[in-house]
């Protein structure tokens, strides 16, 4: 096991990773006010890694509660939320209850907002049980549910208490949730590190193929730099925009499509051709470097091409992105690879992007 720690201004939490970790109840029992936890999870991973938990905790003597919602980005909303909220009132939790999100990265947001809310604050930790939560959503505090309107527009800024990745809960997940893990991983890369894209370039297959080595460097590398820039700038008032490579076109996706329909890594895979290729067009990128780009998706079996949705309905669900300043869109752009920024695209350059080979005009 390995053991990062984020530092906050006012708080830090580690991010422990390695294998065998679910059981090991002193990864959570430091953390805890009072012997008492609610597990928030799902159907899918109830089914598979609840039960497990649950032995070990109460075996430490800990009071549990269940709390099992159903599974899909089309329930991250407040009705399921207003379900966290009712089992909790229901079995008189106080202020001294820790959450524990068991689950992917929907878990993770709900379970989050649902304790900054939960009587102005209690504590939670994250148990990611997805790629995608592992080396994005469980770390950095985002926490939020969807409105139609958009994605992950209503929520709070929460740290957890710790993040538990364990490699083996990815041991059952299914392929597309691997690849969909995946887009986020080389989104690491292509913000911030062209080693590290190299590094996937070469290791895409022992990923593909859940080697644990492997995942677990690949899960290190990108908390360490998610870290290192929410350190910087925790509210994302600055720096931590860079994160949202591929999410401004992706998020549209989503929403567009409808919440589900497309997983969120997939949708941000899509986003992050369409970056690419804005950013081949600003004259940025040159064409082998948008080509490398595209074979890096396609080696995680991640689309390159986004659906058509009509260049109206695509400035529709941008405009109710987060990064909207002064009523203009601003996008995450590649300067190079491996290297990021925040930028507004001229229209003309947009709709050249929105009508490039990588939207599938076909459908």
């Amino acid at each position: 096991m390995k053991t990062l720690d984020l530092v906050l201004p006012d708080t830090r939490y580690p991010i422990h990773i390695g294998q065998k970790l679910l059981g090991n109840i002193e990864l959570i029992t430091p953390h805890l006010k009072h012997p008492r936890v609610a597990i928030v999870t799902n159907t899918t991973v109830a089914a598979l890694y609840l039960e497990p938990l649950l032995t070990a905790l109460e075996q430490a003597g800990i009071d549990c509660l269940p709390v099992i919602l159903p599974d899909g980005e089309d329930f991250k909303t407040w009705a399921t939320l207003n379900q966290i909220f009712d089992a909790l009132l229901g079995a008189h939790c106080e202020r001294s209850t820790t959450l524990i999100a068991l689950g992917g990265g929907v878990i993770g947001d709900m379970t989050g907002f649902a304790a900054a809310c939960y009587q102005r604050g209690v504590p939670f930790i994250q148990i990611p049980t997805t790629l995608l939560a592992q080396v994005d959503s469980s770390v950095g505090g985002k926490t939020a549910i969807n409105h139609p309107h958009g994605k992950n527009m209503i929520g709070a800024f929460y740290q957890p208490k710790a993040v538990i990745a364990d490699m083996d809960l990815l041991d059952t997940l299914p392929e597309r949730e691997l690849s969909a893990g995946l887009a986020e991983v080389i989104k690491y890369g292509l913000l911030g590190d062209a080693d590290f894209i190299c590094w996937l370039e070469n290791n895409m297959a022992a990923l593909r193929k859940r080697n644990k080595q492997a995942l677990a460097y690949a899960v290190e590398h990108a908390c360490k730099m998610k870290g290192a820039i929410v350190a910087q700038d925790e509210k994302e008032q600055g720096v931590r925009a860079l994160l949202n490579l591929g999410h401004t076109f992706g998020h549209a996706i989503e929403a567009g499509l409808g919440f589900g329909t497309w997983l969120h890594g997939e949708a941000v895979g899509a986003g992050m051709m369409l970056a690419a290729e804005a950013s081949h067009q600003l004259g940025w990128l040159d064409k082998a470097q948008v080509e490398r780009v595209e074979a890096l998706l396609k080696q995680a079996n991640l689309p390159t091409q986004s659906p058509a949705l009509g260049i109206a309905r695509w400035l529709e669900l941008m405009s109710h992105d987060k990064k909207v300043e002064n009523g203009e869109i601003r996008f995450v752009l590649l300067k190079d690879l491996g290297h990021a920024i925040v930028a507004k695209l001229p229209a003309a350059i947009l709709e050249q992007t929105l009508n490039s080979r990588f939207v599938l005009h076909t459908q």
